[in-house]
Order: C-alpha cells, then structure tokens, then sequence
C-alpha cells in the first residue's frame, strides 16, 4: 500500500466500523434506532442546510449514533460553536468520543429529556437549533411528550428543532407543542424519510 493509499484505506475502515455497530446496535435496540443503516448523504445536507451558521451558539443533536450528521455539523460550524450531543447508547457514546476529538463537540451520556439540565451543568446558553432523529413513534406517548416540551423550554426565541422520522405518528404532538411547524420529505434515503421544521 503507498502512503497515498492509506489515507482512503483508513477512511474505509472507518466507514465499515461505524456500520458494523450501528447494524449490530439496530438488532440489539432496533425500537431505539429506527433503521438499520445511517442516514443518506440527502438527508444530512437537507437538514444542515437549514442551519444559520452565523446567528448560532448552540446545536443540540439528539441520538447522533456513529456521527453520520454529527460530522456534517462539525465540518460547518464555526470554530466558537458548541455541539452538545446526547446519546442513550454507552456503545455509541465511546464510539463518538474516539472518533471524533473535537473541542466543539461535548457528547453526554443522558437522555433528550435532560436537555436543560445538561445545557446548565456545562454552562451553555439556551440551544439554537435542537436536531432529533430519535423514533418518536416508538416511544411511550409521556415520553415523547416530555422529549418535545422540554426542547422547547430549551429553545432560543429564534430557535429551530430540526427533526428526521419514518413515520409521521409525531406530527400531531408537534403541532400542539410548538407554534410553527414546516413539513417537508426526502425520498433519497432508506427508508424514506419525513422532515418537520419547528418552531417556538
């Protein structure tokens, strides 16, 4: 292998490590994780584009998994930005943490109804855009409830939430908690996917 070949070849590895646990994650949590393979490269750039890089302090993503849109985050956002990631999944919290040595990006082991609670203890402004693709549609109702009520009070005034399903069993409690909800869809990923842009 020449030392040009070894940059790909790692990237490679990479790439197959991070499918390997998130597959074999999906079979062990499958009600957690929704799909078997990460999001499509059409999904990710769908919703980062609708990221004001130059009004944001503050990025809260919900279950990031192996990184697939948390790289995405981090290879748009300013150096002063924070990206606090919370994640259920010890596996996937060690996996992120390894793999991703940034100072930008703080992942935390805690559940998106400690969102306050974590911006508080790490001495974070209140979130600008809050990114969920955690199945909602699996989650006990009182849960998902309180998931959704919580990244409101969490919210700037301006701010966003930026969520990914596969199903749009969700939709109605997004209507009732927040006051502008924006529906759009992208076919080019597996499966499917429905997109819902909030705000307070």
């Amino acid at each position: 292998m020449t030392a040009q070949d070894r940059p790909t070849a790692l990237a490679g590895n990479g790439r197959r490590a991070q499918l390997s646990l998130f597959a074999r994650n999906f079979f062990k949590h499958p009600r957690m994780l929704g799909s078997i393979i990460p999001s499509s490269p059409f999904l990710v750039r769908r919703l980062v584009e609708r990221i004001d890089w130059q009004n944001t302090r503050v990025v809260v993503e919900y279950g990031p998994g192996v990184g697939t849109i948390t790289r995405e985050l981090l290879r748009h956002m300013p150096p002063e930005l924070t990206l606090l990631a919370l994640e259920t999944n010890q596996e996937f919290v060690d996996f992120l943490q390894q793999s991703l040595p940034d100072p930008r990006l703080r992942v935390v082991r805690g559940s998106a109804e400690t969102i306050q609670a974590e911006l508080t203890r790490l001495g974070l402004p209140a979130a600008d855009y809050v990114v969920a693709g955690i199945p909602f549609s699996t989650m006990p109702a009182t849960s998902r409830e309180s998931i959704l009520m919580n990244s409101l009070d969490a919210l700037s005034p301006q701010g966003s939430m930026l969520i990914y399903q596969f199903s749009s069993k969700v939709l109605p409690d997004l209507h009732r908690v927040f006051s502008d909800v924006e529906c759009d869809f992208e076919p080019l990923n597996i499966l499917p996917a429905k997109l819902y842009y909030c705000r307070p």
